[in-house]
């Protein structure tokens, strides 16, 4: 999710971190109130900085989390995921993509333009 959308969605933020630690997921990192918040990265060509939305660890494994609802940017949103994806791949983490009931088509179109058809988001009721 973009910066302007956190701040409306911050309940969806919170049912994907309790989703997580569900799944077993530990040292959780939030882009919300109350946890740590993740690093940021700098995207040379914009300047502009790259939060991803969750980060944890699972297994000795560093994962990248990134909700998907929605947006008046998708550009921006897609830019975010290429980026992210990039720098897990070179970092050897994971890079996944959480979804909720109303956004999968949405999500999956993204995906498919930015030919990560292969990732398949964690869906969310």
């Amino acid at each position: 999710m973009i910066k302007p959308e956190k701040q409306e969605n911050q309940e969806l933020l919170e049912k994907s971190i309790e989703h997580l630690q569900a799944r077993g997921f530990q040292n959780i990192k939030a882009d919300m109130e109350g946890y740590e918040t993740p690093k940021s990265f700098i995207k040379k060509s914009t300047g502009n900085p790259v939060t991803p939305d969750i980060t944890a660890t699972k297994n000795g494994r560093k994962y990248l989390f990134d909700l998907s609802l929605k947006s008046d940017a998708p550009k921006k949103l897609k830019s975010k995921w290429l980026f992210l994806d990039t720098l897990s791949r070179l970092k050897s983490d994971r890079f996944r993509i959480i979804t909720f009931r109303g956004h999968y088509k949405f999500t999956n179109t993204l995906l498919q333009e930015l030919n990560l058809g292969n990732k398949e988001p964690i869906k969310i009721n």
